[in-house]
């Protein structure tokens, strides 16, 4: 654990430098750190078979994930900055992140080693063009945002390494996993297998309409090489993915917003129905693409499907989200997770009522399917790269998460966390399954 301590301790020396140096966060220079650790455990629970990619039916505690990132913006001339992001992450989710499509812990990933380490997240330089006659708002400094002065009417173009939900399937409620909902399949969409290696980023381009009350988006970026993999496939005649989201606010009496987002990946995932086809005559050349330990190298798989995206205020204390989401189901998940069709809704809560009004519950209920290929795929022993379980007696996946996080000071939350998921991995033979966290959250 020495990598994450000493980049810890050198980022909060470096803060200190610059705030000593003057360097002043609503001029040039934004500064801004975040460290999320997240402790896991489920009791033991009643299974009848196990695979290799199995949530372990026996009880599991302890399993500590961290992350920690620096984030750093320039503002390089009229309109235009630049962001980098050094981030360190480490631990491990139960079971390794495998056994649930929903997984419960949205700050770790499958990779192989649980050791620490330092990449490179985001770097990425981002531009505006004011439209004619456009107003001018204030932006505060923030994560990733320089304090500037923006056309409320622009085009904003972001090229560079990116975390794509940055700036897709927003929702004030149900979004971020280190201070929201854990869930994978309620930070995001579900079924938006959205692209991007093993951590999350990827690398490309996104195009912004943006307007005083809606927006438009698309992006046109790279995919990983394998399935779930850290290596990018920069064939890009051959793999990338394309998304666009229309987005509607309004505030007149209470803030909320609808987003609808489609999305298009072509990369070297092969197709359940073929593969499948194919062992039962014998060849099972195709097998360990789905579970991400070879690659492919045929071109030509085509994912495609939609998300539906909504939130709404309902009073100065509460606010409910909705989401859905549908992909195709025919080729190999190849980026996010093992997610077919999705449906959740849920509440948030500020503890106004309880006169601690910087802390909040959240309540959120999630149900994922998927299509009847991915479904006989599975049920004939095949693994996918976060579910199977050897065979398969399937039902819809339900996953009910509560949480409430306590504000402790300026900078640091805390919060506990409780999910109920009934039938992992789309399996009556298992389960339900009771996954206790604690969150402790740190940023300034």
């Amino acid at each position: 654990m020495k990598k994450p301590i000493l980049f810890i301790a050198a980022t909060l020396i470096t803060l200190n430098l610059l705030a000593q140096q003057g360097i002043d966060s609503s001029h040039q220079w934004s500064y801004h750190f975040q460290l999320t650790a997240i402790n896991q455990s489920h009791p033991s629970f009643s299974a009848m078979y196990s695979g290799n990619n199995s949530l372990v039916n026996g009880s599991e505690s302890r399993k500590l994930s961290l992350t920690s990132t620096l984030f750093l913006g320039h503002k390089l001339w009229k309109n235009a900055a630049l962001y980098f992001n050094p981030e360190i992450a480490g631990g491990s989710g139960i079971s390794s992140a495998k056994g649930v499509a929903g997984f419960t812990n949205g700050e770790t990933f499958r990779i192989g080693s649980t050791e620490p380490v330092l990449y490179v997240a985001r770097l990425y330089i981002k531009q505006h063009f004011a439209l004619k006659h456009a107003a001018y708002d204030t932006l505060g400094s923030e994560a990733n945002q320089v304090e500037e002065i923006v056309p409320s009417s622009r085009i904003s173009i972001t090229a560079g390494k990116i975390c794509l939900s940055d700036f897709f399937d927003n929702n004030s409620y149900s979004h971020n996993p280190r201070s929201q909902f854990m869930n994978w399949s309620l930070m995001s969409n579900g079924a938006w297998d959205y692209p991007a290696d093993t951590r999350g980023y990827t690398q490309g381009i996104v195009a912004e309409l943006v307007k005083p009350h809606w927006a438009l988006r698309f992006s046109s970026v790279l995919v990983p090489r394998k399935a779930n993999g850290l290596q990018l496939d920069y064939k890009i005649n051959k793999a990338h993915s394309e998304t666009l989201e229309l987005e509607k606010n309004w505030s007149a009496k209470r803030k909320g917003a609808i987003r609808l987002l489609l999305f298009r990946t072509v990369s070297q995932a092969p197709t359940y129905g073929t593969s499948l086809a194919q062992v039962k005559l014998g060849d099972s050349s195709s097998v360990e693409v789905y579970t991400g330990q070879k690659e492919w190298k045929q071109y030509g798989g085509v994912k495609y499907g939609f998300g539906i995206n909504a939130e709404q205020e309902l009073s100065s204390s509460i606010g409910a989200f909705f989401k859905a989401s549908w992909n195709d189901g025919k080729t190999a998940t190849w980026a996010f997770t093992e997610i077919d069709r999705s449906a959740s809704a849920g509440i948030n809560i500020l503890g106004n009522g309880w006169k601690r009004p910087q802390d909040n519950i959240g309540i959120a209920q999630v149900i994922n399917g998927i299509s009847k290929d991915h479904q006989s795929f599975l049920n004939a022993g095949l693994y996918g790269f976060i579910i199977g379980d050897g065979q398969l007696n399937y039902a819809v996946e339900s996953i009910t998460e509560l949480y409430y996080q306590a504000k402790l000071s300026s900078s640091f939350y805390l919060s506990a966390d409780y999910q109920f998921v009934n039938n992992p991995a789309y399996n009556k033979d298992r389960g339900p399954v009771h996954v206790f966290a604690v969150r402790g959250h740190l940023e300034f």
